[in-house]
This record gives C-alpha cells, structure tokens and sequence, in this order.
C-alpha cells in the first residue's frame, strides 16, 4: 500500500511540473503572440504611410505623360 501512495504522489509530482512548465509555456507564447501583433501593426501602419505618400506623388504627375517611352 506504501508504494500505492508513493507511485501516486510521483505521478501527482509530475502533473504538478508538467501543469507549471505549461503555464510558463503559455506566459512565453502569449508574450510573442503580443510582440507578433505589434509588429503587424507597425508594418501595417508603415504600408499605409508609403501607400499615401505614393498617392500623393501620383497626383502629381503630368496628366497624359508616361515615365516608360
């Protein structure tokens, strides 16, 4: 019966580490998860400044010439 217990508190140990080692798992993911999405919202800001600022230069060009002969 001693033995019962003792494989039972190993496997209770184990889930207890495994529960903690996943927890820090998830705290790491959730960390680049939010650095992942900060990065897409500085490119997407980045995209949408260059998109203006080549409309703008657009609305500058003569009417009615091409850059390419």
């Amino acid at each position: 019966m001693l033995n019962e217990f003792n494989a039972l508190e190993s496997k209770i140990a184990q889930a207890v580490a495994l529960c903690r080692s996943l927890r820090e798992e998830n705290t790491l993911l959730r960390q680049q998860l939010a650095a992942a999405e900060a990065e897409k919202k500085r490119l997407v800001e980045r995209m949408d400044t260059a998109r203006e600022r080549l409309e703008q230069l657009a609305q500058r060009l003569p009417e009615g010439e091409t850059a390419i002969p």
